[in-house]
This record gives structure tokens, sequence and C-alpha cells, in this order.
């Protein structure tokens, strides 16, 4: 069996979209499923390209029991389209930045996380706002109602 292939995707990659790589990866391996999913995350941009995760993120994920591994920030290439059946950005203008990088959408793989949960709004930036616990439950809830899509 194939696996299916997930891309978390925020602006630096030090946040969001790794949080949302290992929240994915524990609840894929909560129900059992974890051999039938491959998950990583990267970013839109290059400026925090090489460094780890944001300490905020790493805390926040302890605190809630996720695990997680030591992994640096990397940005988006362009064979990444093809190799992801899901390319998932955390808000907005990554998916704009997205469908610019990638030159459109022909598979229709760039969704937003929250639309999987029946809204359109953005998942706020922690590095911004400090909210990491807000992060977290919009993450959660996201990756909540894709895994029950996907599963």
């Amino acid at each position: 069996m194939e696996k299916i292939s997930i891309l978390f995707v925020c602006l630096g990659n030090i946040c969001r979209s790794p949080m949302a790589e290992f929240v994915m990866k524990k609840i894929v391996s909560d129900k059992g499923v974890g051999d039938r999913f491959y998950i990583s995350s990267a970013a839109t941009s290059a400026e925090e390209q090489g460094n780890g995760v944001h300490y905020g993120t790493r805390r926040k994920l302890a605190e809630e029991g996720i695990p997680f591994t030591p992994r640096y920030a990397v940005a988006l290439k362009k064979s990444d389209y093809e190799r992801y059946d899901y390319i998932i950005g955390m808000d907005r203008s990554n998916i704009s930045d997205m469908l610019a990088f990638f030159g459109g959408d022909k598979d229709g793989k760039i969704k937003l996380l929250l639309s999987f949960a029946g809204t359109d709004r953005s998942i706020s930036d922690p590095w911004y706002t400090g909210d990491f616990d807000k992060t977290y439950d919009d993450i959660t809830l996201g990756c909540t109602a894709l895994a029950e899509k996907l599963i």
C-alpha cells in the first residue's frame, strides 16, 4: 500500500508547520495507522532555513505529551508538488505563496489546514502573537479533522 504523504507549510518552518507535523504524526500513530502516512513540513521562506524548532513549539508539544524529534527548517522545493498528496498551509499568505511558487495547483493538493474543520480561518503565527496555546488548539482541530477525512 502506498503511503499518504502530507506536507505542512508555514512561513518559516519553525513554529506552526513542525507543530502540525508532530501533532498529525501522534494522531495517526494513536489510531494505529501511522505506517500508512509520510508526514513532513517546510517553509515558504528561506529566512529560517537551518534553524531548529522554536522553543515555544517544543515547550507546547512537550506539555501536551506530543513526541517530537530534532528537526531544522527547510524551504519548499518545486519537486514537493509531485512528491506530496496534500500540501497544507497554515494561513492565506502561505496558500498564496505556494500557488505562486508552484505555478498554480493543477491537482488540487494545496489546502488551508482549518478548511478540513469546516472553517476558512487562518492559524495565527505564534512567532508574532506569542500564543502557542491557541496555535496548538487550532492545529489540533485541523489535524484531527484531516485525519478523520483520511482514515
